[in-house]
């Protein structure tokens, strides 16, 4: 397997010295860029890219086609084993290079050898789990693990929370291009109000000391930064969970305050879990999976919880119904039954 590098290395090691490679590089960041793909995209494309040019002994994917890219995708199902999800990407990956970078339209691949998405029942945790798992936390990662139970945000989401976003009056959090490039308003929890406002409260005042020091610039999405060239360092459009310290900007070298690293964040949750005694496997989004559980066993409607998560389908979220009352759950075992049966008194 190909270790996980950037793509300025990627492009060294899978093509050499070769300025045909370089160019291909900057012509996919180039179309990447131009449709505003996130930087995470932007490298996964590539990672997949590089692979699939090693796999076919460094050709040029300008002399290839459909069949090694139906190769390719068919090795990575059938002798790596990757997850649908997995392949599904490198699939992007490939068709985006073909159609946007090489303007070649591939055929419908017909052959291609498609690993199986398996149907599987979200982790959900109890509501004494979720009180204990955050009772072994502290600080702003607390508070972040209490916004993705109370709000049901995604860790993204929660990540690129800017200060506008907030709305106290409302007790609203405003959900700015979540999953599909779509925004949503979803409850800010009373609960987190006055510690929210405390957070707020020393974030302003490292945001008004890097001014003095000559920083407090946060990045902006899309043209927004041309567009209002001083509002990257206004206090409404800086994150409400920056990163510890300062870092440059892999794509313009500007040296800026992030957000909080997301293995930071879903660290913290792995490690408060197992403080907690939790056994199963919980992630941050075992916390999202959790609200919305809860909020339909309350009786909350499902429609109302939909809008929350922000799921362009409802049957995306009828999964949840399978682990509460529904199912395993709903029906009494005939062993129960059967012993009950024993313990009863002979009249």
């Amino acid at each position: 397997m190909i270790s996980d590098q950037g793509p300025d290395s990627a492009s060294e090691r899978a093509g050499g010295a070769d300025k045909g490679t370089k160019r291909l590089i900057d012509r996919l960041r180039e179309e990447i860029r131009s449709r505003h793909y996130s930087l995470r995209t932007e490298k996964a494309y590539w990672y997949w890219i590089r692979y699939f040019i090693l796999f076919h002994g460094k050709r040029h994917p300008a002399q290839m086609g459909a069949a090694e890219v139906t190769a390719f995708l068919s090795w990575l199902a059938t002798e790596r084993n990757v997850a649908a999800a997995t392949q599904n990407q490198a699939l992007s990956a490939l068709l985006f290079l073909y159609k946007h970078v090489l303007g070649q339209a591939l055929p419908w691949l017909d052959d291609l050898v498609r690993a199986q998405r398996p149907v599987r029942l979200p982790t959900v945790l109890t509501e004494a789990e979720v009180r204990r798992l955050l009772g072994t936390m502290e600080g702003s990662l607390r508070l972040m693990a209490a916004l993705l139970y109370g709000s049901g945000l995604r860790q993204a989401e929660c990540l690129t929370l800017r200060v506008k976003d907030i709305d106290f009056a409302y007790r609203q959090i405003i959900v700015r291009e979540g999953k599909g490039a779509r925004d949503r308003a979803t409850m800010l929890p009373e609960n987190l109000v006055q510690p929210l406002q405390a957070h707020l409260g020393k974030v302003r005042a490292l945001h008004q000391r890097e001014r003095k020091e000559g920083f407090g610039e946060v990045w902006l999405p899309h043209a927004l930064a041309r567009k209002y060239p001083r509002a990257g360092r206004e206090w409404a459009w800086q994150f409400v969970f920056p990163s510890a310290r300062r870092s440059e900007d892999p794509r313009s070298g500007v040296v800026r305050r992030h957000h909080l690293h997301p293995d930071t964040l879903g660290g913290a949750v792995k490690r408060a879990a197992a403080a907690a005694g939790i056994v199963r496997p919980v992630s941050c989004h075992t916390l999202r999976h959790s609200f919305a559980t809860h909020l339909l066993e309350r009786g909350c409607d499902i429609r109302t919880v939909q809008e929350l998560l922000g799921h362009s389908d409802v049957s995306t979220t009828m999964v949840y119904t399978h682990v509460m009352n529904k199912g395993a759950r709903a029906v009494r075992s005939p062993l129960d039954r059967l012993e009950q049966a024993r313990t009863l008194p002979c009249s």
